[in-house]
């Protein structure tokens, strides 16, 4: 069983990755873009927020830049792709390689330390709850209105034309939308949620580090993949929902899985956990399809 505070600490990181879950829900699913940048935009988005914190800006105003960035990051792998016709999946590894000597740059060092510095969650702890509640009811509240705004942008003609391009291009460029401009906004924005959980990410743990965006897509093909295996995305709601709900339940079971003693399992059997977990959320809806044809017939 989970104590309290692991209990929480689980739903605290779930509802950060649940906006890396977005950013990949616009690229892998709206778009059909498969998009590595992700690795490099959290640590990206972190680096840009830490630097700042650190130099005196206001918590809010770091976090901004940090999507600003992150959106930089995901509109140069859409240009790589759209205006230079590199092949989408290179397009994004040649930016994410070339972000790690980024941000390195921009701290000036592999590490940056938060601990004593005013973040986002400082002003939340007066008032008056347990200390480590704060976090996830000020994640829970981002990660709503994330949810709530991703959700009306969908239904908005640039959503809509957004999601054209991606189901059919062709048919899209047909129709007079440009689809070029289409992907490289798309891109911009999943890189821009991604780095705002970088950011939260960073400031919630105290510190940012140039490897800390190692293995996050797969944490959010994970949380997708795991959120669609429990809510079918019939609607652009229920797609979101599932995001978010999959990146939490992830969580959950990594934190039930590293506790459980009698599976003996460490903190470096992280990646193997997140393996099984990924190929049981994939193969588990077949499955259970396949069960269902089989008794049918029967």
């Amino acid at each position: 069983m989970l104590s309290e505070i692991a209990l929480y600490g689980a739903f605290e990181t779930g509802l950060i990755y649940g906006l890396v879950a977005f950013g990949i829900y616009i690229s892998f699913r709206v778009l059909n873009f498969p998009d590595l940048t992700v690795d490099g935009s959290f640590p990206l988005g972190a680096a840009v927020s830490a630097v700042l914190i650190i130099g005196g800006y206001n918590p809010w105003l770091a976090t901004g830049a940090a999507i600003i960035a992150g959106m930089g990051a995901g509109a140069v792998t859409a240009l790589l792709n759209v205006k230079l016709n590199i092949l989408n999946l290179l397009a994004s590894i040649l930016t994410m390689i070339a972000l790690y000597s980024v941000n390195l740059r921009i701290m000036g060092r592999p590490n940056i330390a938060l601990l004593g510095e005013e973040t986002v969650l400082t002003p939340w702890y007066d008032l008056g709850l347990a200390y480590h509640q704060v976090p996830v009811l000020l994640f829970l509240l981002i990660a709503i209105i994330g949810l709530f705004v991703l959700w009306r942008f969908m239904q908005s003609e640039t959503g809509l034309a957004m999601r054209a391009t991606g189901a059919n291009p062709r048919m899209a460029r047909a129709q007079g939308i440009a689809t070029g401009w289409m992907i490289i906004l798309g891109v911009a924005l999943s890189n821009g949620l991604v780095a705002l959980a970088g950011s939260l990410f960073a400031q919630s743990q105290g510190a940012a580090d140039v490897t800390m965006g190692v293995g996050v897509i797969v944490v959010g093909l994970a949380s997708l993949i795991g959120g669609e295996a429990v809510i079918s995305p019939r609607t652009v709601f229920r797609a979101l929902l599932a995001c978010l709900v999959g990146a939490v339940l992830y969580r959950i079971a990594i934190a039930l899985a590293l506790n459980a003693d009698f599976i003996g399992l460490q903190t470096q059997d992280l990646n193997l956990v997140t393996a099984v977990l990924v190929t049981l959320a994939i193969v588990l809806p077949n499955a259970r399809h396949s069960i269902k044809s089989f008794f049918s017939r029967s």
